[in-house]
């Protein structure tokens, strides 16, 4: 008998719905206050009430008619795509040096590539704003991006560095023996098998600048980024165009989300027939 079919004698069907019914439960609990904005976005009623009004793009066209929204997405984009590329390349080279060599502290140096992430966004927008300000960067975009940098490129190392991980690595060793320079092998053997994982951690690094809010709150002074926009809204009085705003944010931070899960996911269906091989 198969592996496939023991496993399937000792499934029980009881644990199975409640697994699917925790599922469902979950997605329905992280995304029903996004589904409830998306809803509220095409209402013609200022305030989110039930019952709703009748379908509107008035909200849209108020978005789209805005300046200081597209001067938002303007800011966010610019940024976003910087910081998404700057990340991803400084993820790749941590990555592959911890792939690739073996040295004193190392086990330090992995904890404080992989340390941003972990500290509280208040207090490293503080700190970014502290650092920025004694080397007169604070208040323009160039600080958005550093910081944003700051904050994406553990997430590019930590996707890359799982993609090398997966590498044999007798494959360097014998592109030297056939001849293959250092610089000739990282081209056509160490970039190639991770090109899925370097567009996968582009994507997921850009999907992390364009939400992050508060550290860019702290240190974009008049170059502010759409979420910090967004905040301005709300300091003034309550906007149904925050909820079409919120709407085209996450339709975004999605797809470049799916983009990255495509990309890695086809890397694992490659190469998982070559593992059963």
């Amino acid at each position: 008998m198969s592996d496939t079919g023991a496993q399937d004698i000792n499934r029980s069907k009881p644990v199975d719905w409640a697994l699917k019914a925790y599922i469902f439960a979950a997605y329905a609990f992280v995304f029903a206050p996004i589904a409830a904005s998306f809803v509220f976005s095409f209402n013609s009623d200022r305030f989110p009430s039930i019952p709703l009004g009748h379908f509107s793009l008035e909200w849209y066209q108020a978005v789209a008619s805005d300046p200081l929204v597209w001067e938002g997405l303007r800011n966010t984009l610019f940024v976003g795509v910087i910081a998404g590329v700057v990340s991803t390349l400084l993820g790749f080279g941590a990555a592959y040096t911890d792939y690739r060599y073996k040295f004193f502290g190392k086990q330090i140096y992995l904890a404080l590539a992989l340390l941003p992430p972990t500290i509280p966004v208040i207090i490293l927008g503080l700190a970014m704003l502290a650092y920025l300000s004694r080397i007169n960067l604070s208040g323009n975009a160039l600080s958005v991006i550093i910081s944003h940098v700051v904050v994406c490129a553990p997430f590019a190392m930590a996707i890359i560095r799982l993609r090398l991980s997966q590498m044999d690595p007798a494959l360097e060793p014998a592109a030297w023996n056939l001849g293959a320079s250092e610089w000739k092998t990282m081209r056509h053997v160490i970039v190639p098998f991770t090109k899925p994982a370097i567009f996968g951690a582009l994507f997921i690094t850009m999907a992390v600048s364009f939400d992050e809010f508060a550290v860019a709150w702290f240190v974009s002074g008049l170059n502010e980024t759409l979420p910090v926009k967004v905040l301005g809204f709300l300091q003034g009085q309550v906007s149904p165009r925050i909820n079409a705003i919120g709407t085209f944010v996450f339709v975004t931070s999605m797809t470049l989300v799916i983009l990255a899960q495509v990309l890695l996911s086809g890397r694992d269906a490659t190469a998982r027939p070559d593992a059963d091989e």
